[in-house]
């Protein structure tokens, strides 16, 4: 499917059909994962559809970049080998020694030890910002300075909204370009690039892949020269992503909806029940009315995603038992596979930013709802809860 046929398509349709075409020799409606390094050349220079060693270009990378950039209604994308590459790699691309970025406040402690232990050092100034209050982010912009505001809606853990249209504008205003994280949301229940921002970043490895067995990362942009810098980089580091992580990718993109909607579904019921514990004493999920966030969110997203955090209100060391006592979600890292996991965020993905105003509640269990049925997971979570709260 091209890329203008692909716009004429549902989400759904685009997800099973964008970036490739039946093979016309074999048929094969899955694309072939193209496990080869180099390409035979028609004579010197003489390349295949643009061909000639993997890292700068694989036809199962090229299919799973077509789809993403049609999924985020995006000119072009990149698929790198971990999300970090991707990062690393729109940094590099985009700024320059003694630049300036906007990050978020409660960003993902991978990000914040990127920017902070490896580009700050390599000369790249930051300043955190809660995303959630615009004017708090034009306020850390420092214009002729500020390159890029950098921000999570959802964050990552603390599920901050942050209106893309109105910091796409705040961005621009200061001639810095406005990047989105749009991991926890998915390309399914948020389109940031339609909203103004410039930068779409995604960790495949999560809702993207979807079952929790590969690793990836994505980037998806809207204007084309913005592309040609982040092509040269993305093929100068190297940081690629391989052809059978890019095929187990592009698998999980076909599924994306379909799951997405059952995710939502159970971590709604999953935020609800907690809301009503005795044994919580905050849940913090954009589907609730009682988020700050929650008018925002309604406007941007589709649904309002499958990451639900929540304080136990006997404090921390009850938040580490009850991360050990749950059955059904399992203790762990990442999220937006298909299983349930739960994790500590300060104690295992956000240790990096201990000590710092970064450092998120020592109390708070982030969870990472799966699509089993919803009642289970509802008992699994009252069972670990009245262990620890007794």
């Amino acid at each position: 499917m091209s890329s203008e046929q692909s716009g004429k398509h549902g989400f759904e349709t685009r997800a099973i059909h964008a970036g490739y075409q039946p093979d016309p020799t074999t048929g094969a409606v899955i694309p072939p994962i193209y496990a080869t390094s180099t390409y035979k050349q028609d004579g010197v220079g003489g390349m295949r559809n643009g061909y000639e060693y993997s890292r700068s270009g694989n036809p199962t990378r090229t299919a799973l970049e077509a789809n993403l950039a049609a999924l985020e209604e995006g000119e072009r994308g990149f698929a790198f080998a971990s999300g970090l590459a991707a990062e690393d790699t729109l940094l590099r691309a985009l700024a320059r020694p003694g630049d300036h970025v906007v990050i978020p406040d409660d960003a993902y402690g991978g990000t914040y030890r990127l920017v902070d232990k490896v580009a700050r050092p390599w000369g790249l100034e930051h300043t955190p910002a809660p995303v959630s209050d615009v004017d708090a982010v034009r306020a850390a912009i420092r214009p002729g300075a500020t390159k890029l505001v950098w921000v999570e809606t959802p964050t990552n853990p603390l599920l901050s909204i942050g209106d893309i249209e109105a910091l796409a504008g705040v961005a621009h205003e200061a001639g810095a370009l406005l990047v989105v994280d749009n991991t926890f949301a998915s390309s399914y229940l948020q389109q940031p690039l339609t909203l103004g921002a410039d930068v779409v970043v995604h960790s495949t490895t999560k809702y993207a892949g979807g079952h929790s067995d590969v690793v990836g990362g994505a980037l998806v942009v809207r204007d084309l020269e913005v592309a040609e810098q982040l092509a040269f980089f993305q093929n100068s580091i190297g940081g690629v992503a391989g052809p059978f992580d890019s095929w187990l990718v592009l698998r999980g993109l076909r599924t994306l909806a379909l799951r997405m909607e059952r995710h939502c579904d159970n971590a709604e019921l999953v935020a609800a029940h907690l809301a009503a514990h005795p044994a919580v004493a905050e849940v913090i999920y954009p589907g609730l009315e009682s988020h700050p966030g929650h008018a925002v969110a309604a406007r941007q997203m589709k649904r309002f995603g499958g990451i639900v955090s929540f304080r136990v209100a006997a404090g921390e060391q009850a938040a580490l038992d009850l991360c050990a006592a749950t059955e059904l979600f399992t203790l762990g890292e990442s999220l937006g596979g298909v299983e349930s996991l739960v994790e500590h965020p300060g104690r295992m993905t956000h240790a990096s930013v201990a000590g710092t105003e970064l450092e998120v509640p020592g109390d708070l269990v982030r969870l990472s709802v799966g699509i089993e049925t919803g009642a289970d997971l509802i008992a699994d979570l009252d069972q670990a809860l009245e262990r620890v709260a007794g």
